[in-house]
């Protein structure tokens, strides 16, 4: 694919499979993403593909089979990886025991092997995903021979800028232009036709058409004049086009290659091998083949190979390109681990718990990938544009030969008009325009600890006016300690804390956690509970020493109408502290009685200030949301500096609440960690989630932090908005040039050669400027600036 008419006929091709929902295509990483019926085969997808005139990239991977014994294990080894979605063949050889796969470049290695080992047999990689064919050239070969052939074509041209009249002999001219014209440039004449077969156009059609025009006038020009004098031609003119496309495609494939940098990174950061201990022996082994609850011994100086929790060792390790947290962090017995990050000082034995692509960094890396090929809302425009572009452009390119030859009779001059329309029309820059932009700066925001889950999360986080926090694990640390225990009068302390931990002892709420915590830290005896059940949003219930007892917020006091008596005072002072109040009372069927309040604090995260600081920087209104009481949730507000407080929030109204907001006309992001808050996440305009909650709250949401940095929430605003800047300027440039550039070039204002030198050099201009965006620096880089350039000054010596 080589322009935005590609993309457009790619995308309608795919969609026109039976069974096919929806396809994305990319021109910048040259991807489709297909949405379909199971029922559609890979296959069908890619014959689609090759009849739109196109090409899907393949591989040819080499496994060495071992346990065969007969054809029949032959036919079986085939016929199971045949299978795999993507092969098109496979050919097993049993003599050398070897199989050899062609797939798609999509198709995993692993994929490949686990078929093999499921139809009974063992894989390895003999060869892992060699091409089909290899390159031995570099990729500026096909510019610098065109250059060379084509300079001395255009040096007199050049030369009659300094006053010297000299010419190239015509047919020395010929010589040097035809292998430029029909070897070098065969490329477009072979993606044109492909073009044409498909009903449609693109660049390389405009590209062959135009230099085809200037040289087929100079070799009739030639063949006229044939020992009649040395007429003026038009060889530099084809020559010289060709020669500056093939430079910007080059300046193109390096630029773009610059966007996929962050996919790069991260697939770099996959171990091949863990060293895993089994039966008390440690041996090398292929990641693939590492299981769950494996034992992966990690090293000084390696990278972890799997997720899983340390059992044995301490040590710092740094998890900086996964999570964008720049410091090292102190690992032991019961703490978590990531794949890829690397192990400092210390040997550390890592109990595996996720592998393959369930690993966090095989996640991250799944949406990163998902945010650059998807297309965003704005591309639509482009897409509209695109559909109608090249034959536009043909017209206007006839329009021009015929007005010029009927206005001034002169036809080789008309032409020349015609194909500077040609070949200054750009629909490259049209179609790399948005990918670009998006790809770098998902790419900077997935390096800095944001995962962008799509191209629309992207673009609407620009527009966000308002930012929803739920409060627990969000801006505060989400690890509640119990704090006071007050009983009523005429109960024990001990007993209002005992009957509360017994009652916790079903549920995995923090507070609960915080309550079974006190009681292990005073050693008391707990009685059983039986029929305990959640009140949503509002506490539990449960029958404890033959008593039911319940355990919620002042919500739950006061629907159940009892009076807090002489500890109202005390729960409302609590409360003014910030602290989080639950009654524990004792029913007698329709009546119940008080027994004590139990109060909890939850310290507020240190970057928590900032954040919303920096939200209210962006002229972002902030809103909490918790349930909370009105005392606690108004005194973190304030701690914190939030401009509006919902308290006593059910988990269900916090979606409700979200859309309230959204239809005051307010473009809403919800922030959140927990399953509770996946409603609200889902129903604003961007969901964003925190990695150190539930999986539920990061698949709902639309952006993703790897820390539970809630800083990390303007920098995602902050970097969105930057990058549909640079959609809106590349767009511009696209639209403006071809806007100004084609009537200057009907207008005969505009040479060939330099209208392909602008039509080059626009699609360059389009994917630099989108690289612009790899120099955006989160809130944290830019705050340690200050203070290393201090550092470094105090080194220099006066």
């Amino acid at each position: 694919m080589t322009c935005a008419s590609c993309v457009r006929r790619v995308e309608k091709t795919l969609q026109a499979v039976p069974g096919v929902q929806e396809a994305s295509v990319n021109l910048a990483t040259e991807q489709a993403s297909v949405r379909a019926d199971a029922s559609v085969s890979a296959d069908a997808l890619a014959a689609a593909v090759r009849k739109a005139g196109y090409d899907v990239a393949t591989q040819r991977v080499e496994l060495k089979v071992e346990g065969m014994t007969c054809a029949s294990c032959v036919g079986r080894v085939e016929k199971a990886l045949l299978k795999v979605p993507g092969v098109s063949s496979a050919s097993v050889n049993l003599a050398t025991e070897k199989a050899s796969i062609e797939a798609p470049s999509t198709v995993a290695l692993a994929a490949l092997q686990a078929a093999v080992e499921k139809a009974g047999y063992v894989a390895k990689a003999e060869e892992e995903e060699r091409p089909v064919v290899a390159r031995r050239l570099p990729e500026w070969w096909p510019f610098a021979l065109s250059a060379a052939l084509t300079l001395p074509v255009v040096a007199p041209m050049l030369l009659q800028l300094f006053g010297t009249d000299w010419m190239l002999d015509g047919w020395l001219q010929l010589a040097l232009a035809t292998p430029v014209q029909f070897w070098l440039g065969w490329r477009f004449y072979r993606a044109g036709y492909k073009a044409l077969r498909a009903g449609t156009g693109n660049m390389d059609l405009l590209v062959a058409l135009g230099t085809s025009a200037a040289y087929g006038l100079s070799l009739y020009l030639l063949w006229r004049h044939a020992g009649h004098g040395m007429p003026h031609l038009y060889f530099e003119a084809s020559s010289a086009v060709i020669t500056l496309v093939l430079l910007g495609k080059w300046l193109e494939g390096r630029a773009k290659r610059q966007t996929t940098d962050a996919i790069r990174v991260l697939n770099a950061l996959r171990p091949a091998t863990a060293r895993v201990r089994r039966d008390g022996i440690e041996a090398d082994v292929p990641v693939e083949q590492v299981a769950l609850g494996d034992l992966v011994v990690v090293r000084p100086g390696e990278r972890v190979a799997v997720d899983g929790e340390v059992i044995e060792g301490r040590s710092h390790v740094d998890e900086s390109l996964i999570t964008g947290e720049s410091l090292p962090i102190a690992k032991g017995a019961g703490d978590k681990v990531t794949g890829g990050a690397i192990n400092a000082e210390g040997v550390l034995t890592v109990e595996t718990f996720a592998v393959g692509a369930e690993t966090t960094l095989a996640r991250v890396i799944r949406m990163v990938e998902s945010a650059q090929t998807a297309k965003a809302p704005i591309q639509r425009v482009v897409d509209r544009v695109s559909a109608v572009f090249v034959p536009v452009v043909l017209a206007i390119a006839l329009l021009t030969f015929l007005g010029w030859a009927f206005a001034t009779g002169n036809w080789e001059a008309a032409l020349i008009n015609a194909v500077a329309v040609l070949v200054i029309a750009c629909p490259c820059a049209l179609g790399l325009a948005t990918p670009t932009a998006i790809m770098a700066g998902t790419g900077v925001a997935a390096r800095q600890g944001i995962l962008i889950k799509d191209a629309q999360a992207l673009e609407v986080a620009h527009a966000v006016t308002t930012v929803a926090f739920d409060k627990t694990g969000t801006l505060t640390e989400g690890r509640p300690s119990l704090v006071a225990v007050i009983p009523a009068i005429g109960v024990g302390r001990d007993d209002v804390l005992r009957l509360a931990s017994a009652l916790q002892r079903t549920s995995e709420h923090p507070l609960a956690l915080a309550v079974l915590d006190k009681a292990r830290d005073e050693r008391l005896q707990l009685p059983e509970a039986s029929d305990a059940r959640a009140l949503p949003g509002r506490g539990l219930e449960g029958m404890v020493a033959g008593d039911l007892l319940v355990l919620g917020s002042s919500r739950l006091l006061r629907e159940l109408g009892v009076a807090a008596g002489s500890l109202d005072a005390e729960a409302a002072l609590l409360e003014r502290q910030g602290r989080t109040i639950s009654w524990l009372m004792r029913r007698h069927g329709e009546n119940a009685e008080l027994l004590g309040v139990l109060a909890f604090g939850d310290t507020v995260k240190a970057a928590a200030h900032l954040a919303v600081t920096r939200l209210q920087q962006l002229g972002i209104q902030t809103v909490m949301l918790t349930g909370d009481n009105q005392g606690s949730a108004k005194a973190v507000a304030a701690e914190l500096g939030i401009d509006e407080v919902r308290a006593e929030v059910l988990p269900g109204d916090k979606a409700a609440i979200v859309q309230e907001l959204r239809s005051r006309g307010r473009v809403v992001a919800m922030v959140g960690d927990g399953i509770n808050d996946a409603p609200a996440l889902a129903a604003a305009d961007v969901g964003i989630a925190m990695s150190t909650g539930t999986d539920v709250a990061m698949e709902t949401a639309g952006i993703t932090l790897m820390r539970g940095d809630p800083r990390l929430v303007a920098d995602a605003i902050d970097v969105s908005r930057r990058t549909y800047a640079k959609i809106k300027q590349n767009l511009w440039w696209a639209f403006g040039y071809n806007v100004l550039g084609i009537p200057l070039a009907a207008l005969g204002l505009l040479s060939p050669v330099i209208a392909g030198a602008a039509m080059a050099f626009s699609s360059v201009s389009v994917v630099s400027n989108a690289l612009l965006l790899r120099r955006w620096r989160s809130l944290q880089q830019r705050e340690r600036l200050p203070q290393q350039v201090e550092q470094a000054s105090q080194l220099v010596t006066p």
